[in-house]
């Protein structure tokens, strides 16, 4: 069975290094508005992941892939940190510390996938993307919590959380030990 791929890349799509920036549907400030748009990469990411994380490898179809690749180890780093978790509200924090903490982005090193990502061209593509991806990371966050959390108990969901010993390509955001 083949890994699912991202299903949003249109010619018109706007690229920061070769990743795809696709609008997203969000309320946190950044490059990517989404208005519009019914589903976006985040939703996507979240339906797939339970599936696509058992793959150990990922043919890159297109520059959405590589944003689809980054959301999915992104929502990996949210359920190590969700399972600590004993309420929504004290998950929330959780997410939003995560989502706006340091991160390193293609070309720097402590990014784990440099060899499939390329580094941004100049110093706007460089903000640019960093923007991105915090908003990413905020958004996913979000997110999570709304499917993680049970909203009668106020608990973890099992069925979630027996992911998080997964690693999709066996790779990981965070350093080693983390």
């Amino acid at each position: 069975m083949p890994a699912y791929h991202s299903s949003l890349m249109v010619p018109e799509t706007r690229l920061v290094g070769n990743m795809a920036l696709l609008p997203i549907k969000t309320q946190f400030k950044g490059p990517a508005r989404g208005d519009g748009v019914d589903s976006d990469i985040i939703d996507e990411a979240i339906y797939y992941f339970k599936a696509n994380v058992f793959f150990k490898n990922y043919e890159i179809k297109n520059e959405a892939d590589r944003t689809l690749i980054y959301v999915t180890l992104y929502i990996s780093e949210c359920l190590k940190k969700l399972q600590k978790c004993s309420s929504r509200s004290q998950g929330e924090k959780e997410m939003y510390t995560l989502g706006i903490t340091n991160f390193p982005i293609p070309g720097e090193p402590g990014f784990p996938l440099n060899a499939m990502y390329a580094k941004p061209g100049n110093k706007q593509e460089d903000e640019t993307m960093r923007a991105y991806l915090q908003q990413l990371r905020q958004e996913t966050g979000l997110r999570l919590c709304d499917r993680v959390f049970d909203p009668q108990t106020d608990k973890p969901s099992k069925w979630w959380l027996c992911f998080v010993k997964k690693q999709f390509m066996n790779k990981s955001l965070s350093a080693p030990g983390q």
